[in-house]
């Protein structure tokens, strides 16, 4: 059940404890995708993961703003800090678990945010009457993790088979030929850069060629899969936590 288009009497009905939270980002990913990609493939995966889902789960609306200072010289770019977006995850997860729905799945498209996500995941699992896990769906893809950079070719993919008419199809050239290979400038496993903008001329980190459509579908099905057994293992799972030595 899609909250957001619910009433509070078709909410009230939902005969589950289990939620999805999709979260991503407002921030440049080129020329080419819109600024909201990371809060529109996470929306599309949790989508997809709850039609695979053999029981009722409730999905929450996306959390749209995210953990992103990193792309700050990117107009358009939107931000709040880790302790912002903690709070408003873990606020969320309380509001969710007080009409029952506390075994919560936090379905995430940005990379920026997994750090916080993790921390804020063990601090509602520990001390509020909820249970949240964290999935970022980009790494549920199998090899083709490997290939995940920023605008590239997984993100562009997602975005040909779920949203082909946000992708601006005539600026993929430009967003080839200004993109880094890989992400940030590493020396003894170090990255020395900070922000985006100091490796890659247009915010693209990969070639957004190599994602067509038809692996867009793939992504999703992966993803969507891997979410779905997710899922069913949050839903069985016995969440009490173990007392103290």
């Amino acid at each position: 059940m899609d909250l957001f288009d619910a009433t509070w009497t078709d909410a009230d009905a939902a005969a589950t404890d289990l939620a999805i939270l999709p979260v991503g980002s407002t921030e440049q990913h080129g020329p080419h995708a819109p600024l909201g990609t990371d809060a529109l493939t996470a929306e599309a995966v949790a989508e997809a993961g709850a039609e695979s889902h053999t029981g009722e789960v409730v999905v929450a609306p996306a959390i749209p703003i995210g953990v992103a200072e990193e792309h700050r010289q990117f107009t358009g770019t939107l931000w709040v800090s880790d302790e912002t977006f903690r709070s408003y995850v873990r606020e969320t997860v309380q509001s969710l678990a007080s009409h029952g729905w506390d075994r919560v799945v936090i379905v995430n498209g940005h990379g920026g945010n997994v750090a916080a996500l993790r921390e804020v995941a063990g601090t509602i699992t520990r001390h509020d009457d909820a249970y949240a896990v964290p999935f970022t769906w980009f790494e549920a893809v199998g090899e083709h993790a490997d290939d995940m950079g920023h605008g590239g070719p997984l993100e562009t993919a997602l975005l040909r088979a779920v949203a082909p008419e946000l992708v601006r199809e005539g600026r993929i050239e430009e967003a080839r030929e200004g993109a880094s290979e890989g992400w940030g400038e590493w020396v003894s496993h170090a990255n020395l850069a900070f922000d985006s903008a100091e490796f890659t001329e247009n915010g693209v980190v990969g070639d957004p060629e190599e994602g067509d459509a038809d692996r867009g579908e793939r992504l999703l099905e992966l993803a969507g899969a891997a979410l779905a057994k997710l899922l069913a293992t949050v839903e069985e799972r016995d969440v009490s936590r173990p007392p103290h030595k």
